[in-house]
């Protein structure tokens, strides 16, 4: 992990050279205290007082981007935020910069939000909201909106709905799959494998999940016919749970 904090300060050190920032945050597995050097990603986010211009995210992806600075990770996800939008208690997915960019994966920028897979941004602040570690700056619970939980709930389903449709990795899915019913369940965000040992209580012993569990230390991945088949059911728990908030909500109108 030294590698990895070493990076992080060097991040770090370019980010406030180039831009004006209130804070930058480590999410992700980092911040849930479940990375794994070699497989898992680095989740960064940047919080700018205002917006950027156009040369400024330019600069920042020139001096992000792995040809510059190498990652340890698998991959360095960093997100741009402004303080306006970080703090933001909606689940519209503003950003001002989103960049991808690792040893091996295609470096992938986006300036701007597009048309689908917006749930992430919604998902990345609202973990930041209860997990993210401070790189630089305030806390982040000082930073970014806490994002109401009948809110959270379509976009989780959202985000199941993707996985669902055209997820390369199986396991993955499986295990996201953990983590948005535990969401859903009890407010709370965790790890993708801790999700996974969580669900093996709460929904039963599962084999797909124990699949799910097993890939990550390079067993096989579980059939995507057996992944479909528990994504289905646990969309079908998380919209359970939807509508009874939503009564609930009405109710208490």
């Amino acid at each position: 992990m030294a590698e990895v904090a070493a990076y992080l300060t060097e991040l770090c050190r370019r980010v406030q050279a180039t831009v004006e920032v209130v804070g930058i945050y480590a999410g992700g597995s980092y911040a849930l205290g479940a990375y794994q050097p070699g497989s898992s990603d680095l989740d960064v986010a940047g919080v700018t007082r205002g917006p950027l211009a156009q040369e400024e995210k330019d600069e920042l992806v020139a001096q992000l981007r792995h040809e510059a600075l190498p990652c340890p990770a698998r991959r360095l996800e960093a997100v741009f935020y402004s303080a306006t939008d970080a703090a933001s208690t909606g689940v519209a997915p503003a950003y001002q910069l989103n960049l991808n960019t690792g040893a091996g994966t295609a470096l992938h920028v986006d300036r701007e939000p597009k048309p689908g897979e917006g749930f992430w941004f919604a998902i990345d602040r609202a973990i930041l909201h209860d997990h993210g570690v401070a790189l630089v700056g305030p806390p982040a619970q000082a930073v970014f909106g806490s994002i109401p939980r009948r809110l959270l709930l379509p976009v989780i389903a959202d985000a199941l709905s993707w996985h669902f449709e055209g997820a390369t990795s199986t396991s993955d899915s499986v295990l996201n799959a953990c983590r948005a019913l535990r969401f859903a369940v009890s407010g709370d965000w965790s790890s993708k494998a801790s999700a996974g040992w969580w669900a093996l209580d709460y929904v039963g012993e599962r084999e797909v999940v124990r699949q799910a569990l097993a890939a990550r230390t390079g067993g096989p991945q579980p059939t995507k016919r057996a992944a479909h088949a528990f994504l289905g059911s646990i969309l079908e728990e998380i919209e359970l749970v939807q509508a009874l908030e939503s009564r609930r909500v009405r109710a208490g109108a």
